[in-house]
């Protein structure tokens, strides 16, 4: 089989043109501009009877992230699994947000804390950015945990994971930033079936999606320090009911950020202790 066959197959079989380069991309370790260059180059046959394995499942919606065990998060390449959701674009606005944040602050060595970190995307890329930040990240999956300690070992990167949901590794402890990106998407929103393969957990609390993110915003004055931040990510409706909650907490300067979609992504504020 031939490259051009194989998209051939990929595109008989329902799959996009672009989903099926990205595909067999993956699966050669090539980039799409050699396969559009080398579209009659053959396709050994170990890799053309797992690339047919690998279609059968993205059309069934598995991620390319899963397939491949990996994906790139704000420069990084991390490793993934059913276990983690896959990070994705949005979220580095999270990152960059709480970069800036670390950039204007003037202490030696501020902590931070990652909240359901999952893979470890944010904590490890805030700690890549921004070395001199103690990092620290919890999640409640031992699973999920497992990843993101394989992830910074293998990248080099200093962050302490803690087990449990959400506050419960941290009584007694404050840090100068925390940041999450915590399930909100509503229990009955029509899109969780196109990710039936992440964990269900991670993408939404039930009900109207705000949960988790209204007991991150009330728990949070116990675990910041005077002046330190708050950053949620959020859906692109969420913003007006984050602010409310922020704000309810008492939090002052409650700010939104709006990602390349221009939709609000992620909301914020600042403890005044």
């Amino acid at each position: 089989m031939t490259v051009a066959e194989a998209l051939a197959q990929a595109r008989a079989a329902g799959l996009e043109r672009l989903e099926a380069q990205l595909l067999l991309a993956q699966l050669l370790q090539c980039d799409r501009s050699w396969l559009i260059a080398h579209d009659d180059a053959t396709v050994p046959p170990a890799l053309s009877a797992r690339f047919a394995d690998w279609l059968a499942q993205r059309l069934d919606d598995v991620p390319l992230a899963y397939l491949a065990g990996e994906k790139e998060f704000h420069g990084l390449r991390l490793q993934v699994s059913p276990a983690t959701l896959v990070p994705r674009p949005d979220t580095e606005l999270l990152v960059d947000w709480a970069l800036e944040l670390l950039q204007a602050s003037s202490l030696a060595t501020p902590r931070v804390l990652d909240l359901g970190t999952g893979s470890g995307a944010i904590a490890l890329a805030i700690k890549h950015r921004c070395p001199r930040a103690e990092l620290h990240a919890s999640d409640r999956s031992p699973a999920a945990l497992a990843v993101a300690a394989a992830n910074a070992q293998r990248l080099g990167l200093a962050v302490q994971f803690h087990l449990g949901s959400w506050w419960e590794p941290f009584a007694g402890q404050r840090f100068d930033l925390i940041v999450s990106n915590p399930p909100y998407i509503a229990g009955d929103d029509p899109h969780l079936r196109a990710l039936r393969h992440e964990p269900l957990a991670a993408l939404t609390p039930g009900g109207d999606g705000l949960a988790d993110l209204a007991r991150l915003a009330q728990g949070a004055p116990a675990h910041l320090r005077p002046g330190g931040h708050l950053l949620l990510e959020h859906g692109y409706d969420q913003a007006p009911a984050v602010a409310a909650a922020l704000q309810a907490a008492g939090f002052a300067d409650v700010d939104c950020r709006r990602d390349l979609g221009e939709q609000q992504r992620a909301s914020g504020g600042r403890w005044p202790g």
